[in-house]
């Protein structure tokens, strides 16, 4: 074998090295994304506010779902019942999409989502008076990205205080 030869299989391995240690830095960063979503679903807490303390202001879809997930009821039983001890605060449920379709159809899927997060709210004894509903659809994303992530953040309803 010449010296020719030998430096060209070393190259050519080298660089087969490095491609393939890119490839796994990249599989890693896509594992800490998706650590945050269970499916499709942010998991996360980054864009989470609180009614009161230990009371999660949001929840959160799949693509296209208005379907509470079992996070989601969770936290929405955790808001009927600070709901219960706080007779006298009304809500408003505002229901999001994520950036992608319509602007119409992302408004009927922020209301069914908010309409969603009222019924479970009524399932739990709180008085449909005391629940208002309203759709932003795409029109107010948490974060503004066009990726998974940003995306999954945005799906959400969202209680607040009405005024």
């Amino acid at each position: 074998m010449t010296l020719s030869k030998i430096f060209k299989n070393t190259l050519l391995v080298l660089t087969a090295c490095l491609v393939l240690s890119a490839c796994a830095t990249k599989k890693e960063i896509a594992g800490d994304i998706e650590g945050s979503m269970q499916g499709d679903v942010y998991m996360g807490t980054d864009t989470v506010e609180y009614l009161a303390e230990g009371v999660p202001d949001r929840v959160f879809f799949a693509t296209n779902e208005s379907i509470l997930t079992t996070a989601s009821r969770e936290t929405l039983r955790a808001q009927a019942a600070w709901m219960r001890k706080n007779s006298s605060i009304n809500v408003v449920l505002e229901g999001h999409a994520d950036e992608r379709g319509t602007r119409e159809y992302n408004l009927a899927l922020g209301e069914r989502r908010a309409n969603a997060a009222k019924d479970y709210l009524m399932t739990y004894g709180i008085s449909s008076d005391r629940i208002t509903v309203l759709s932003y659809g795409k029109e107010r994303p948490v974060d503004s990205g066009s990726n998974p992530l940003s995306w999954s953040k945005n799906r959400r309803s969202v209680t607040v205080k009405a005024n």
